[in-house]
């Protein structure tokens, strides 16, 4: 069987750092994924939540900030649990095998000659 899931996208928030009571590090964050095709001249976009555990969930939470465009590998994960009026819940997520870089913040402006002009 095969669970592996490659995203690439711009982070909505920046990522959320929590410790679990045995003072693991648990980092959260959305991300923003255009689909691959055009409906009525947009594209669509999904927004899927991803949870980085330990030193992910560190340098995820220390260098990666909203706006910023990121490809996270990992696998899906449906968490189930019950509400208050008994009803079944469930919330699907990413868990984060490796996040990289993979582009500039949409507020920063790229020059690439400007290192050749200092």
């Amino acid at each position: 069987m095969l669970n592996k899931i490659i995203l690439m996208g711009r982070l909505t928030k920046d990522p959320e750092l929590r410790h679990t009571q045995n003072d693991i590090p648990v980092a959260s964050f959305s991300l923003a994924v255009d689909r691959n095709y055009v409906k009525d001249g947009k594209r669509e976009t999904d927004f899927i939540d991803i949870v980085a555990w330990q030193r992910r969930a560190e340098f995820v939470s220390k260098y990666f900030q909203k706006g910023q465009l990121v490809c996270v590998e990992g696998s899906l994960q449906r968490r189930t649990w019950t509400d208050a009026n008994d009803q079944t819940r469930y919330a699907y997520e990413v868990i984060v095998d490796s996040a990289h870089f993979a582009g500039y913040n949409k507020a920063e402006e790229f020059d690439p000659f400007a290192a050749e002009a200092a």
